[in-house]
């Protein structure tokens, strides 16, 4: 069993180390993995003309959508009720179905933007998740905080599809960028309590499940950057 210091973290002896860089390799190897096949994906279905029938079709698009946030939904809540495999097949199968939808990148920026942006995304990204991993301040509370303000991020998209104001567009953007900024450090330091408290019974799932947050993060901070370094074709 752990022992845990002032700030609630496990003391970390060397068999706990050697366990958590396992499972935290086997986290970021599921996710950088995702980010390919929806890489992959996302350039096929743009180069073979289905994203334009995403793109033209509401009912298409919109149905899409909502399949995505159900089966994230369903990876989260039946991840205790299903093995490993399934867990990890259902979050490739949304990172496949993710690349369909995000296909129209590349018919609304340049290559060179997206490249840029991704790049910058990834060095953002790194920072923050190195941070998050060895941090030994408690980022709960500000964890809880950026939870809440994301709620509020959705309402006020939700707003500004009435709205349509290009300022408001962009204050969301920057607010984005700063709140999954910090959902990285949080999301990273949450991965790394669930290995230390699980002690390795379900290291298999944690690891889909860490994939799954940190694949979130990175895919809506890339998103968001993208307002910023994308520039457009038009």
């Amino acid at each position: 069993m752990n022992n845990f210091n002032q700030y609630g973290f496990p003391q970390q002896d060397m068999a706990f180390e050697v366990s958590l860089n396992k499972v935290m390799r086997r986290v970021y190897m599921k996710m950088c993995l995702a980010l390919i096949v929806t890489a992959l994906t996302a350039m096929f279905t743009a180069s073979s003309g289905l994203a334009m029938v995403i793109a033209t079709n509401r009912l298409l698009f919109w149905g899409l959508m909502i399949l995505e946030l159900v089966m994230v939904f369903v990876i989260s809540g039946a991840i205790n009720k299903i093995s490993t495999s399934v867990a990890t097949l259902l979050f490739y199968g949304y990172s496949i179905l993710n690349g369909a939808v995000l296909s129209f990148l590349f018919f609304a920026f340049d290559l060179g933007a997206l490249a840029k942006t991704f790049f910058i995304t990834a060095g953002v990204f790194g920072a923050m998740t190195v941070y998050g991993y060895f941090t030994k301040t408690s980022l709960a509370k500000f964890g809880s905080i950026l939870y809440m303000a994301l709620f509020g991020l959705i309402i006020c998209i939700v707003v500004n599809m009435f709205m349509q104001s290009q300022g408001f567009d962009y204050l969301i953007s920057f607010l984005g960028v700063g709140i999954f900024i910090g959902l990285t450090a949080w999301d990273t330091q949450k991965i790394k309590q669930m290995i230390a408290y699980d002690g390795g019974a379900n290291s298999g799932k944690i690891a889909t499940m860490g994939a799954l947050s940190l694949y979130l993060d990175f895919i809506n901070l890339f998103l968001y950057l993208l307002r910023f370094f994308g520039g457009s074709r038009n």
